[in-house]
């Protein structure tokens, strides 16, 4: 760890840089993050490390033992299944909601569009892109309550998209062709074929990560990517 957190709150940015850590993969379940180190490497006082670890806790981001020690989660097959699953229930419905007026939220359009522009980027670079894309599509449903219900999936998402793109199971290009092919079949007002397009987009992530995790793919792990 090294580095000197300017002040927004002090908490709120020391929470802002562990989180950018984490998302980015340089945390893993490896890391043993104690309210004294966190303290000594950041130069804060220890309640406002407590307090930022605490935050990343409320997130889903950090487990934290009785000893006081917060590591990231450790997901394992049957976790990012039921993740990825639950994920796919909600944003199905969005998508089949969307299809019947039609409506492509141009920040989705603008999210994909930086997608498609990173033939050279890592893989990690494109889990914020891809989250902007997937949050677009359900903020523009307009229903808080939906909205709500995906923001509490969205730190255990991210966590799933930092293996995906960590390990290289998919490919920057696959992913930007599914989701051109989601808004495009939003616009045609064919709801049914947004949803199974969403389905194998995720399902293949889904299984190829629960196959790295150490489980046994579904076939949905071989499906062809676009």
């Amino acid at each position: 760890m090294a580095g000197r957190v300017s002040a927004l709150s002090i908490v709120d940015a020391l929470a802002l840089e562990l989180r950018q850590r984490l998302f980015s993969g340089e945390l893993t379940h490896d890391d043993a993050l104690t309210e004294a180190e966190v303290a000594r490497s950041y130069e804060v006082a220890r309640p406002t490390a407590k307090a930022a670890i605490e935050k990343l806790v409320g997130e889903g981001l950090l487990q934290r033992s009785t000893h006081k020690t917060a590591r990231v989660p450790n997901l394992g097959p049957d976790d990012v299944r039921d993740i990825y699953r639950t994920r796919e229930h909600l944003e199905a419905a969005v998508l089949r909601e969307l299809s019947k007026t039609r409506i492509v939220p141009d920040e989705a359009v603008d999210a994909n569009a930086e997608i498609s522009a990173m033939t050279d980027a890592t893989p990690l670079a494109i889990v914020e892109p891809d989250m902007r894309f997937h949050t677009a599509l359900v903020t523009a449903m307009g229903s808080p309550r939906t909205s709500r219900a995906f923001r509490a999936l969205v730190s255990e998402v991210r966590l799933c998209m930092v293996q995906v793109q960590g390990k290289h199971l998919l490919t920057n290009q696959s992913i930007a062709a599914e989701h051109q092919q989601i808004l495009d079949a939003i616009a045609a007002g064919d709801g049914d074929a947004a949803a199974e397009i969403l389905t194998s987009h995720l399902s293949r992530a889904r299984e190829r990560l629960a196959a790295a995790l150490g489980g046994i793919p579904g076939p949905e792990a071989e499906l062809t990517e676009p």
